[in-house]
């Protein structure tokens, strides 16, 4: 029975050693894959990520009054016309964009969001103020006029967290 003990006990010690430091191997091995996993799908995703953004960045730029305003011909537009032509290019510059929500943070997106809606009511507000007889060259100006002098607009404000956003991603 002695004799038994003395060649157990330094296997059992062998066997839970060795079975300690295979445990630790192979969990290190997993960490160390699941890392490259994460590494490689980071190399797939953030050029994705930075094409999402690229594309909101190109959105709250075209909703501008100044860009949609820069190359149309509204000599021949009532000031209605010219309004309901802005209203519809916010909206569909808007939902031609909405997957790229996807890549952005809900704290961003919402800013978009907003920068529509607050794009789409100052567009209205100024067409509501503008004297009975009124030019639409007179009407474009006051558009761009007033958002000049706006302060910090929410699109510049959605274009500050999606530049904040990307820096993290880079």
């Amino acid at each position: 029975m002695l004799e038994l003990l003395k060649y157990t006990v330094p296997a059992l010690i062998v066997l839970a050693a060795t079975w300690l430091v295979l445990g630790k191997l192979l969990k290190e091995e997993r960490q160390k894959r699941e890392y490259e996993l994460r590494r490689q799908d980071r190399n797939i995703t953030n050029p994705l990520r930075l094409r999402g953004f690229e594309r909101l960045a190109l959105l709250l730029e075209r909703i501008t009054p100044e860009h949609m305003l820069m190359n149309l011909d509204f000599s021949s537009m009532t000031i209605q016309d010219l309004q309901r032509h802005l209203l519809q290019t916010v909206r569909l510059e808007t939902d031609h964009n909405l997957s790229q929500q996807i890549y952005v943070s809900d704290e961003t997106w919402q800013a978009v969001l907003l920068a529509k809606e607050e794009t789409l009511n100052f567009i209205n507000a100024i067409a509501l103020q503008m004297p009975e007889g009124s030019t639409t060259l007179l009407y474009a100006q006051t558009l761009i006029t007033a958002y000049r002098q706006n302060g910090e607009t929410p699109v510049q404000h959605a274009m500050q967290l999606l530049k904040d956003e990307a820096k993290g991603i880079l």
